[in-house]
């Protein structure tokens, strides 16, 4: 059992991050295998959209996203930490998210002609039957709309979401401070998450 844990924050010690160890740290406890990847200091470019990978099966770009989307694929779970900036990722998780879900579709599929009106019938993802959630941390507010938008970009991937009891969410950071501890609600939120995704991957590795 393997959980990736993707943290999006252009700070070096950041409330994200720190956010994202802790729920790494709960699953290590429950016996899964984990690994932290950082986007600061990485080289992502954005999305040419040029159905290069449709064809070839990997992306044209060249730069970090091959790595971290290698690592992707070697995982069970995923996490994803990050800062709301006016309510949404931030760009750089945003880049690494439409690359990685373009790729992982055409990995899994092939680009047909003709398909008229009835569209693709997709056979899943490189994403399927993978768990994803995500973390989002603002100092305020902004979380529901970047939550819902990761949401999203997990279910469209075919991927399995948890839940825990509320919204994986945390409030920290006011005036650049990093200060996770004082919001001791999400730990606690993120340590029933973790629990249930150690629990789901028993059960689907049994």
């Amino acid at each position: 059992m393997r959980a990736l844990g993707i943290s999006a924050s252009p700070r070096e010690h950041s409330n994200s991050r720190a956010y994202l160890a802790f729920a790494l740290k709960e699953l290590a406890e429950r016996g899964v295998e984990t690994e932290m990847v950082d986007l600061r200091g990485l080289m992502i470019d954005e999305c040419q959209a040029c159905y290069s990978c449709a064809k070839t099966k990997e992306c044209a770009v060249k730069d970090d996203f091959q790595g971290v989307f290698a690592r992707m694929m070697e995982a069970d779970a995923i996490l994803v930490a990050y800062p709301v900036y006016h309510a949404s990722e931030p760009a750089k998780l945003k880049a690494l998210m439409d690359r990685a879900g373009f790729l992982g579709r055409w990995t899994a599929n092939d680009l047909a002609a003709g398909q008229g009106s009835g569209g693709y019938q997709w056979k899943g993802t490189a994403f399927s039957g993978k768990i994803g959630t995500p973390i989002a941390v603002a100092r305020r507010a902004g979380h529901a709309f970047a939550f819902a938008q990761t949401l999203l970009w997990f279910t469209v991937n075919d991927f399995i979401v948890t839940g825990s009891h509320y919204w994986n969410v945390g409030v920290a950071g006011k005036g650049g401070a990093v200060n996770p501890e004082d919001d001791q609600e999400a730990y606690g939120i993120l340590s029933h998450q973790a629990e249930n995704i150690a629990a789901l991957l028993k059960k689907l590795k049994a």
